[in-house]
C-alpha cells in the first residue's frame, strides 16, 4: 500500500474483501489471497468456455473474429492492443450478457430501506406500489442473467448471441446499474466485482490466443448441452450428467491461406 495515503482514506483487508461479490472468505491472510483469485479464475475460465461454445454456434462470428485478431502482428499482444480490437470486445460483451458465468446472487439488507421501481405494480392485495419496502436482514435475490436477457431491455432477440448488437445498443439498457458494459455480470455499486478489469483482460487474452490458433466445432448436438449452476454456470451433457461438467469440442489447428 502506498505510504502517502491518508489513514482516513485507507481500506482494511475486510473492506477490500467486502467489495467483492463473493463472500466465502476465511480469516487467514494466505488463504485470503487464494480465495481472492480462485473466484476470478473460475468465472473467467467458465465464461471463456461459453464463449467458445457460442462461437461454434455462430461460424461467421468465429471467422470474423479471427480475421480481426490477425490484424495484430504478434501472438503476444499488449493490453493496449487487446483493448483496441472492437469485435473482440463485442464478442466478450455478448458472451457475458448471454452466458453470464454467475447467473444470480443474493444480498442481505443491513438496514431497513426502500427500493424504488422503474414502473409500478399491483400487489396481491390489489394495491398499486411504486416501491418495495425491505427490512433489515431481508434477502435480496438479484437475477443477473434474467436482466441481461430481458426482452423489454434488449429486444425480441435478447436470447440470441449477436455481437453486432453492441454497435448500437438500445437506449433502454442505460438503466441497468452495472459497473461495466450495461450488464449486471459484474454487478454494480460499491459491492461490484472488484476484479472485473483483470477478468476482462484475462478473458480477452485467452480468446485471442485460442481463436487465432484453432478452429472450433461442437462435438455433440447443441441441444445436448445444458447448464448447471453451483455459484458458476458450468456445461453438462444431458445424457451424461453423472460424468460432471464437460464441453466436448472438435478442435483443429488454424492455417492461414
Amino acid at each position: 500500500m502506498s505510504t502517502d495515503i491518508p489513514e482516513s482514506q485507507r481500506l482494511s483487508d475486510e473492506d477490500v474483501l467486502a467489495r467483492s461479490s463473493n463472500s466465502a472468505y476465511i480469516c487467514v491472510w494466505p488463504h485470503r489471497i487464494l480465495q481472492r483469485f480462485q473466484p476470478g479464475h473460475e468465472t473467467t475460465s467458465s465464461a471463456t468456455v461459453w464463449c467458445l461454445f457460442a462461437l461454434t454456434q455462430a461460424p461467421e462470428v468465429q471467422r470474423k473474429l479471427r480475421e480481426e485478431l490477425f490484424t495484430i502482428s504478434t501472438d503476444t499482444p499488449s493490453m493496449d492492443e487487446l483493448m483496441s480490437l472492437p469485435y473482440l470486445d463485442a464478442v466478450i460483451r455478448e458472451t457475458l450478457r448471454v452466458h453470464a458465468p454467475v447467473p444470480a446472487t443474493i444480498r442481505v439488507a443491513t438496514k431497513d430501506d426502500v427500493i424504488p421501481l422503474n414502473q409500478p405494480f399491483v400487489d396481491r392485495n390489489g394495491e398499486t406500489q411504486d416501491c418495495i419496502r425491505i427490512s433489515e436482514g431481508s434477502l435480496i435475490f438479484i437475477p443477473i442473467l434474467a436482466i441481461n436477457r430481458m426482452k423489454e431491455l434488449w429486444g425480441e432477440d435478447s436470447f440470441e448471441f449477436k455481437p453486432e448488437r453492441w454497435e448500437s445498443i438500445p437506449e433502454t439498457v442505460s438503466s441497468i446499474p452495472g459497473v461495466w458494459g450495461h450488464l449486471l455480470s459484474f454487478l454494480g455499486g460499491p459491492r461490484s466485482c472488484i476484479g472485473y478489469r483483470f477478468s476482462l483482460v484475462e478473458m480477452k487474452a485467452l480468446v485471442f490466443t485460442l481463436v487465432r490458433a484453432f478452429e472450433y466445432e461442437l462435438a455433440v448436438p447443441p441441444e445436448e448441452v445444458t447448464k448447471k449452476t453451483s455459484l458458476v454456470q458450468r456445461p453438462f451433457l444431458r445424457s451424461e450428467l453423472d460424468k460432471g461438467n464437460q464441453m466436448p469440442l472438435l478442435v483443429k489447428p488454424y492455417r492461414r491461406s
